[in-house]
């Protein structure tokens, strides 16, 4: 059985579509909708199962809150605007892809500032802080 992030996914596969086919005519749109219909039920008929990553109980969500804002914010601004890091803002991230967030957060930038932080978190953590940067990221108080 196959699993992987659907959200990330669609969004990426919508992103590209708009940007490949935004000169496509009304008619031929509809004839990719009914394509990408049956290939959706296709893979549904396979057995190909859709999962989000695992998201943290309240208590590591929490604790994950606290060190984006406080560690992480100690390079990337406080309110995760930039300073000596990158913003780490929804607008920033957007157009950057979610497994190349995961893999900085986990192994840092090697020759920058950047850390590694797979010895205080799992990939979903990982992934979880980055869906929630992309998202809008949660105040300690918010939470």
């Amino acid at each position: 059985m196959h699993e992987f992030d659907a959200t990330a996914a669609l969004h990426s596969c919508w992103a590209t579509g708009r940007e490949l086919f935004s000169s496509v005519s009304y008619e031929c749109s509809w004839q990719l909708f009914f394509i990408g219909l049956l290939l959706s039920l296709l893979l549904i008929s396979n057995n190909v199962v859709y999962a989000a990553p695992d998201s943290p109980d309240a208590a590591r969500r929490m604790e994950l809150i606290k060190m984006v804002r406080n560690d992480c914010g100690s390079c990337h601004g406080i309110q995760l605007t930039g300073g000596l890091g990158l913003p780490l803002t929804p607008d920033a991230l957007k157009k950057k892809p979610d497994s190349a967030l995961v893999a900085t957060i986990l192994y840092g930038r090697p020759g920058t500032p950047m850390p590694p932080w797979r010895d205080f978190m799992s990939e979903s953590e990982a992934e979880w802080i980055v869906e929630s940067l992309k998202l809008g990221f949660p105040n300690v108080n918010s939470h």
